[in-house]
Parts: structure tokens; sequence; C-alpha cells
């Protein structure tokens, strides 16, 4: 259980539902990405300053100081005969298809960046439950009545459309809503969000919509991260694509040729997309994105060096119009265009001279969208 806060707001996490935070305003789902679909399935629970604050930040994303502290900060009751209710996502940990395949999964948004997400929209709390065989054999009468009702006495419900639960997946988004309504709660059923998208989609992905719409969803911005397409999982995300990572030393093969580079190490369950060198906005952790005119600019590499025969994938950024020494600083690098392919060139020279290229089109690029 821990508590992490930024200048008084917190939220406040746990994977014991006998330590959560009560009663609750719940918001039920998977939620790796907090993409623009998750967003309109939490704003339900969300209070209204809450609400009002998603309005003004949707799309901007949040990546402000932790802190660990002590306990949570209590928001204060309307009254004190009113309790006060947790606006809480509740999802699950490790996710339904690592504990069923007991393959391990990479994440959109790891637990650590997950909460910067849902802080920032205004979430209260996260309850992480454990999903486990306890867990999985619950059938949705007994999860209603078990985890919702009596551990987190769920006064509100939020699912999206698509909602699955109890065993076997054998229940949907309106059985929820019937089981629920024998305990007075209002279910809300969030219709599928969908986007426009152009060439990088499977097809596939539209089946539930129509061909020019796809429903938005977290394996679908896998696979347009995997083709590369920054600016269409940005659209989906509502915000840019991150990584986060400390910087560590490299090999520092960039100092001789005139590119030196932050060597950038990831949580190992990150999800990495397609390798190739991007266009790169850049904060050191603390920073808050609101302000992106204090982002340093730059290009990224992801991949092997096979220039340099590299034998591990690295993540490499080189910020323009800056120098210092970075290492052991936790930098927010947000993806913002997908230059080209990684490629092996015949010697650093030639190297050399195709990333001044890709400088001076990371340089266009984001002098265009000034």
């Amino acid at each position: 259980m821990v508590n992490l806060s930024q200048n008084g707001c917190s939220v406040w996490v746990t994977s014991s539902t006998k330590l959560a935070l009560t009663p609750t305003f719940v918001a039920l789902g998977k939620f790796d990405g907090v993409h623009l679909g998750h967003q309109r399935v939490i704003q339900p629970i969300l209070p209204p300053t809450g609400r009002e604050e998603d309005a003004k930040t949707r799309g901007r994303g949040d990546t402000g100081t932790v802190s660990l502290c002590a306990s949570p900060r209590l928001p204060l009751s309307v009254s004190s005969q009113t309790p006060h209710v947790y606006s809480t996502v509740v999802t699950f940990n490790p996710h339904p298809q690592e504990f069923f395949t007991g393959q391990p999964r990479t994440w959109l948004t790891p637990l650590e960046e997950k909460i910067h997400q849902l802080r920032s929209l205004g979430v209260e709390q996260l309850v992480l439950l454990p999903f486990d065989k306890e867990l999985s054999a619950l059938t949705p009468e007994q999860f209603v009545e078990k985890i919702l009702v009596e551990q987190l006495q769920a006064a509100r419900i939020s699912v999206g459309q698509d909602f699955c639960f109890g065993s076997n997946r054998s229940g949907t988004a309106q059985d929820l809503q019937l089981l629920a309504t024998k305990y007075g709660i209002p279910v809300t059923i969030v219709p599928l969000e969908t986007c426009a998208c152009h060439g990088s989609v499977d097809s596939s992905e539209a089946s539930l919509v129509s061909s020019q719409e796809a429903r938005i969803s977290t394996s679908l911005i896998r696979q347009v991260l995997q083709n590369g397409d920054i600016q269409q999982a940005n659209q989906l995300l509502g915000r840019a694509y991150t990584l986060i990572g400390t910087v560590v030393k490299g090999q520092q093969l960039g100092r001789t040729i005139g590119f030196p580079t932050a060597n950038l190490q990831l949580p190992k369950d990150k999800f990495v997309p397609r390798n190739g060198v991007y266009a790169v906005r850049v904060l050191t952790l603390g920073e808050t994105l609101d302000n992106l005119e204090n982002a340093y600019l730059g290009v990224m590499n992801i991949g092997h060096r096979p220039t340099v025969n590299g034998t591990y994938e690295s993540v490499e950024i080189h910020l323009l119009d800056w120098s210092g020494d970075l290492y052991g600083r936790k930098l927010v690098v947000q993806l913002e265009k997908f230059l080209r392919p990684e490629q092996k060139f015949s010697s650093l020279e030639a190297l050399k001279t195709q990333i001044q290229q890709d400088c001076a089109v990371a340089r266009a690029f984001f002098t265009a969208e000034c």
C-alpha cells in the first residue's frame, strides 16, 4: 500500500480491499494506457471538480514529482453527517491474460505511469485486485456481492460497454447493471469510444464499428505503436506516448561523433514501440507537462545500434541545443513523430551524417508545430 502525493493531491493505492477507503464510486476495467476510452469510463465516478479538471487536462497528462507518505490525505466531507465518497479505479494485478497464460506482459502504462495518469484525471484511489484462482472463480453474483458491495461499499459504478467479469468472463456490463440494481447501485455503461483511423490499423480492429472507424483499445494502440505510427497512437491516447526511465552509463560512442546521448533504462514491463528514430520532447521527472515550453527537444533511437555491432536493445536520446550531465536523472520522454526505421550504415561518418539529417528533420517538425 502506498500513497503518492503532489501538491496536496493524492492517489491511495492498495492491493487489499480491506485497506481501501470507503464508500466508493467505482470505475471497473484494466485501464492499461488510460486512453480516451478509459477516460470516458472514469469520468462518471469523478467528483464535480475532478470532471472540470479532466476537461481542462484531457490530452495533456501529468508526470509530476512522486513522493511517499505515511498516510493518505483524506478529503474533507461536505458535512460531518455526509461521508466522503472516494473516486476509485478498480483493476486487476496481474493482468488476467498473464495469470491464465503464465507469460509476462508488457504495459503501455506500468504502475507508476498509471498512477500519474489517474491522478491527472482527479482519481483519488486505485485498488489492484489480486487476480488469482480464488478471484477468477467468483461468479458474477459473488463478485458484485463480495467485492463491490461488502468490501468496497460501492455507491456508483461505471464500466465500458464491452466489460466482462466473473468466472469465465460470464458476466456482461448489462448483467452487472441488473445485479447492482438489487443493491440500489446505479451502473453507467459507457459506449465504445471510436476514432477515424488510417492505414496503420488492421481492418479487424474496425469490425465493431465501421470500415472508417475503429474502437479505441489497448490492443489497437499497441498495434499502432508497433507500426511506428506515433501520431495516430497519440490521438488514441489523448496525449503523447511516454517512456519514463533513468539515465545510465552506456558505451558513450555518441560523444566520439559529436552527438552525446542519454542512455535510458526503462522498467522491464514497459511496452516499447517500433525500433527506429523519433522526434521527442524530454523533461526531467518533477516538471509538469502543462508547461511544455520547458521541455527539451531531441531525437531518440530505439534499437540494437547495428552500425556499431550492438548486441542488446537500447534507448538513446540526443538533446538538441543542450549539454550537461544527466546520469542518474529520471527522464520523461514524449514521443511525437517517427522519423525513420533503424538501419546499418557503412561507417561512423555515414551515421554522423544521418544523425545530422535526423536532427534537422526533428527541428523542422517542432518548428512547424509552433
